[in-house]
């Protein structure tokens, strides 16, 4: 047996019955009943922990994360953030950067995000500064978690206008970049956008993920062309469109055509509740739409939903804390999931939006995975407790531990009176 072998013994199930855990060499050896795997090297004492595949985070911008106080938004839209964030962006340092970014990854670490895939803006405001300095907190939290760096090149990025954001973009492909992004949407020319980043990428060999019609303007619907696009040029890298606020006020027949021709591309869609939840919709004085894509539509087409935290306390999102069960809770009260839909959102098909391997907790599968203190996914989504364990490659590499207190109450008493 491997000499890093690690037992995780009496730990419960998603299926509710207790087991024992063997990991070797990164990934799930064997799974039995409590007592009857080998001894390991090294033994993690799981009792009172529920046991799933660890989630991950498939949209953030840690670029952003925890510049609220810096680039405040007093409108709390969308374009009072990208205005507030346009201001304050030419001022950060690269150590700032760093630090703010670092802090933000260990965050959604501590939460169970074993994988986190970042936006980073590449634009003519802060050239690459923002990339050079995420490409040191991917070095520096290697081994820890995985991070994928998306390039998101500014606006435009067609006509003579867009070139140096084009030039920008390929630069920091070469630099390092994992993932093309951009905001065709914005850009005067949508189609045209579409095609320029999907022929880079393709140049490149490496996925796409772009903020896709973020806006409650049902007018605004370039997602069918995006899946018309990969479907068409069979893309094989990985494609992901972020967002797509738009397709949830479509008529259902629109929402219902547009997933299907989604699905039928390959490509994944993350919703994104907290961040869209916040600014969307301020403008509409009675029954605001909630801002979430169309998630039934989608997933009854067979389409893979993933659920991501986006921004983390800045102009974007003055709440957010980086935990993917806030997440699936979202996902749950506003879009009306089953926890236990909203929980394979923010581990299974958030991994697929990634690119990376499934993991289940069974023999075979990488050994990504996240104790916490809860009997179901559904105790867990719902009460999202701060007692987790996290392991990453078959190692700890995050725990948190909780301790409360009652101080006044006589449990005691409070027995002996109910007994």
């Amino acid at each position: 047996m491997s000499a890093g072998a690690l037992l995780l013994s009496g730990a419960r199930l998603a299926s509710g019955a207790l087991g024992d855990v063997l990991l070797t060499d990164g990934r799930i050896a064997a799974v039995g009943e409590p007592g009857t795997l080998p001894a390991a090297a090294q033994w993690l004492d799981l009792r009172g922990y529920l046991l799933l595949p660890a989630p991950a985070e498939p949209h953030a911008h840690l670029d952003k994360a925890l510049t609220l106080t810096a680039a405040p938004n007093p409108s709390g839209d969308l374009a009072g953030a990208i205005e507030a964030w346009q201001r304050y962006s030419p001022r950060m340092q690269h150590e700032d950067i760093v630090a703010r970014a670092t802090e933000a990854v260990l965050l959604s670490l501590s939460h169970g995000a074993t994988a986190v895939r970042s936006h980073v803006d590449v634009n003519s405001a802060v050239g690459l500064r923002c990339l050079e300095a995420l490409l040191a907190v991917r070095e520096a939290v290697r081994g820890q978690l995985d991070l994928q760096l998306v390039a998101l090149t500014g606006i435009p990025v067609t006509g003579a206008a867009g070139a140096d954001n084009l030039a920008l973009l390929r630069g920091a492909l070469e630099l390092g970049a994992d993932v093309v992004g951009a905001c065709p949407y914005l850009d005067p020319d949508p189609e045209q956008c579409h095609r320029i980043c999907l022929e880079l990428a393709a140049e490149f060999g490496v996925p796409i993920d772009l903020h896709t019609d973020e806006t409650i303007d049902p007018q605004v619907l370039t997602l069918p062309y995006f899946a018309e696009l990969v479907a068409s040029t069979g893309f094989p890298h990985g494609a992901t469109a972020s967002h797509c606020v738009s397709l949830g006020v479509q008529d259902p027949e629109v929402a219902q055509d547009v997933a299907e021709r989604v699905a039928a591309a390959g490509i994944a869609v993350v919703c994104l509740p907290q961040t869209n939840l916040y600014l969307q919709a301020r403008a509409c004085p009675s029954a605001p739409p909630r801002g979430l894509t169309a998630l039934r539509a989608l997933l009854a087409a067979g389409a893979t939903v993933a659920g991501g935290g986006d921004n983390v306390q800045d102009p974007f999102n003055q709440a957010g804390r980086g935990d993917p069960l806030e997440t699936a809770s979202l996902l749950v009260t506003a879009g009306h999931l089953l926890p236990e839909q909203a929980y394979t959102a923010i581990s299974t098909s958030a991994r697929a939006a990634m690119g990376l391997p499934e993991v289940r907790v069974a023999a075979g599968f990488p050994a990504e995975l996240m104790a916490i203190r809860a009997s179901t996914v559904g105790e867990a989504v719902a009460g999202a407790s701060p007692d987790r364990i996290v392991l990453h490659r078959g190692r700890v590499v995050g725990r948190t531990s909780v301790r409360r207190e009652f101080p006044l109450l006589r449990t005691d008493e409070l027995l002996a009176e109910n007994g």
